[in-house]
């Protein structure tokens, strides 16, 4: 009744779209607090995935691949092209926490570090990216949960191809079209139970408790 090639492909897509896009995400967040005019027009781009219906946005992704491929695998129909249409739809999830976290450093910490004699790069491993662990783990539980629920998206730039871009999500609805009810319900509590564990997790590390434990540590 459980669909495990469906299951395994969401966490496989889910952990790609978290590794690639959390680095990424981290490297855009702390620039953006650097930017200049141009840093709402930025932001307003990489909201964009948080406002658009997921069917427009896979429409825009399914024109845009039409025929193109990436080491001759094609992006339409394919878990590569699925894995790129998810990057891009997380851009808000990844992206945004960190940089409210990098905002939030009292910018006389980097004076300080600066005054120090630290370089850039000192300063923001040593320094920024600590103070910063906080949005970053949010930015990591958000995308990871986020990615293995989309639906829209996936359907469109992927289809429902078993063990290729069938997703759980897309199981799920599969499984409502052909009145399997019982599959139907339990796919639907297991992935409740990923992403709620997922999100407890982070509540639970990100708790004040823990937080004031490592402060003291530090």
């Amino acid at each position: 009744m459980f669909d495990t090639d469906a299951i395994l492909l969401s966490l496989k897509l889910a952990l790609w779209t978290l590794a690639l896009l959390l680095p990424f995400g981290i490297w855009v967040g702390h620039s953006l607090v650097r930017s200049g005019s141009c840093k709402g027009w930025i932001e307003a781009l990489l909201a964009l995935p948080l406002v658009l219906p997921p069917t427009v946005l896979g429409y825009f992704f399914l024109v845009g691949f039409g025929g193109g491929s990436i080491f001759g695998i094609p992006l339409v129909f394919s878990f590569a092209g699925i894995l790129i249409a998810s990057l891009i739809v997380n851009l808000p999830f990844a992206i945004q926490p960190i940089q409210r976290a990098f905002e939030s450093i009292d910018p006389e910490i980097r004076e300080a570090a600066q005054v120090s004699g630290l370089s850039a790069w000192q300063t923001f491993r040593l320094i920024e990216l600590p103070l910063a662990w906080r949005g970053i783990t949010s930015a990591a539980v958000l995308t990871f949960a986020h990615t293995l629920g989309e639906f829209g998206v996936v359907l469109m730039v992927g289809g429902a191809i078993p063990g290729e871009t069938k997703t759980v999500s897309i199981a799920i609805y599969d499984k409502v079209q052909s009145f399997d009810t019982a599959g139907a319900g339990l796919l639907s509590l297991l992935l409740l139970a990923i992403s709620l564990v997922a999100i407890a997790l982070s509540y639970g590390v990100l708790s004040p408790r823990k937080s004031s434990s490592l402060n003291r540590a530090l």
